[in-house]
């Protein structure tokens, strides 16, 4: 059975297989103002290959993301650049999807813009009014009311009353009942009083007021908070209740609290996930990565000097839970350990020897190891660590595997790497005329034509290609 840590329980619990049905799973999605940075790409890789591993397990799974396309940061940054929010969102919600791709991350299967579920939202806050969860502070929004929810907290294991440490900003208001109370619906200040009167438009319009986007509704002109976007997605999709949620450990609280009082207020249902799964912090040079401390690395900025699995491997080579220290350096050791399997792989299709006899229990352990080791918590280092255990294991001998043995290992080492989102593939076909030139000189070298031999080794580098002399023959590989 697979297992994982539930932050809701504080243990490992199973995850049941849904009989004929998909897992739900929601992870929530970036905020499109600004280059999305590697320690957002630690929790969308991590997600991303979850997803990949219950898959392969035949578990169908409904990968629910959303896109916070409306946000004070956005309409600041529209400010910034002299354009509208609807550009800015556009603009960065592309270049995330552009370094998903980069990333190989492609088991999302469907992603929900906050600004294309208005109606959605409004049904929720409009609900939570009615069951005493809301009220409104005139001029300003609607808010949730802490008071009326007492399990605020049970997620993060704080209180209501330590909710203040959360209290941003665009919530502050001396009004509220209770300081730590969030915005639901944020009204737009402004002075025409046209705007009061009902509008034809529906709740999926909106006009520019006084800069800032806002859809007329039965709660006024306005636009949603932060946390009810998420709640109001996961039940347009979901339902009330769901299998899977996941994010970064920073939205633990209040974020993840909120989405929890929120939804179970509204619905009267409990628990409003079975399984809260969290990603640790990615750290750079020992501190929290942040647009806010300016001490962030973009992924656009990453893939300038690494491939995108160089920092897939990074972060699957530490637990999902826990923190990721970055540095050159340890982005160096994932794209050596990267290289060193993939040419592994590729010399796989040289040997046909006599054979190993050990083989076959070496590979069972190696696999069962494996098993277990995503069975439990998705523990992704250890898995990877057999694996590499087993190329360094064959590595001196794999001259005497036979050619079916190689093969064997080859799709093993494949497979299993594909299955969290590594695709190493097998050698490439190599051009006739580079395999050619690469025949005539191992003649040269086996006659100890040498001159001859080194002359045709760099003809075929200044084409692109390089030729790697094993006991089994060369390996040419394309640079």
């Amino acid at each position: 059975m697979i297992r994982v840590f539930n932050t809701l329980s504080g243990k490992k619990e199973g995850l049941k297989k849904p009989k004929g049905k998909q897992l739900k799973l929601f992870v929530c999605g970036p905020t499109v103002y600004d280059y999305p940075h590697i320690g957002n790409a630690r929790t969308y890789i991590a997600f991303d290959a979850f997803v990949r591993y219950l898959r392969s397990q035949k578990i169908k799974v409904f990968y629910l993301q959303n896109i916070t396309d409306i946000d004070d940061k956005i309409i600041t940054k529209a400010r910034e650049e002299k354009t509208t929010p609807a550009a800015i969102a556009k603009k960065y919600e592309k270049i995330y999807h552009q370094n998903e791709k980069s990333l190989n991350i492609c088991s999302v299967s469907k992603y929900a813009r906050a600004t294309a579920h208005i109606p959605q939202i409004i049904k929720q806050i409009k609900t939570l009014i009615k069951k005493g969860h809301a009220y409104k502070i005139e001029g300003d929004g609607y808010y949730f009311d802490l008071a009326a929810f007492p399990e605020y907290g049970k997620l993060s294991k704080r209180t209501s009353l330590q909710a203040e440490d959360a209290v941003s900003r665009i919530d502050e208001n001396i009004r509220k009942r209770n300081k730590g109370d969030f915005a639901l619906w944020k009204l737009v200040r402004f002075e025409a009083t046209n705007y009061l009167s009902k509008s034809t438009n529906s709740t999926n319009k909106f006009k520019i007021i006084n800069g800032e986007p806002a859809w007329w509704t039965p709660l006024g002109w306005g636009r949603p908070g932060w946390h009810i976007e998420d709640t109001a997605i996961t039940e347009h999709y979901f339902g009330p209740q769901y299998d899977l949620h996941g994010g970064a450990v920073d939205l633990k609280f209040p974020h993840h609290e909120a989405e929890i009082a929120q939804q179970e207020s509204a619905s009267g249902k409990k628990p409003l996930v079975k399984l809260w799964m969290h990603t640790g912090f990615l750290l750079i040079n020992g501190k929290k990565m942040s647009k806010s401390l300016g001490n962030f690395v973009s992924i656009t900025e990453f893939l300038k000097n690494y491939p995108g699995e160089v920092l897939q491997l990074l972060v699957l080579n530490h637990h999902y839970r826990s923190p990721v220290d970055y540095t050159d350096e340890t982005a160096k050791q994932s794209q050596s350990a990267l290289k060193s399997m993939q040419e592994f792989i590729w010399k796989l299709n040289l040997p046909a020897g006599s054979g190993l006899k050990d083989l076959p229990k070496l590979l069972l352990n190696t696999k069962k190891i494996y098993g277990n080791s995503l069975a439990d918590d998705f523990n992704t280092p250890e898995a990877l660590a057999t694996l590499f255990s087993l190329k360094h294991n064959l590595e001196k001998q794999a001259w005497n595997l036979t050619a079916s043995q190689a093969k064997q290992i080859q799709r093993f080492l494949i497979n299993s790497l594909s299955a969290l989102g590594l695709n190493l593939k097998n050698l490439p076909k190599i051009p006739a005329k580079i395999g050619q030139m690469a025949q005539k000189r191992e003649l040269c070298r086996i006659n100890k034509q040498f001159i001859q031999s080194d002359a045709l080794r760099n003809e075929i580098e200044k084409l692109g290609y390089i030729i790697e002399d094993t006991p089994a023959g060369p390996l040419v590989i394309k640079k």
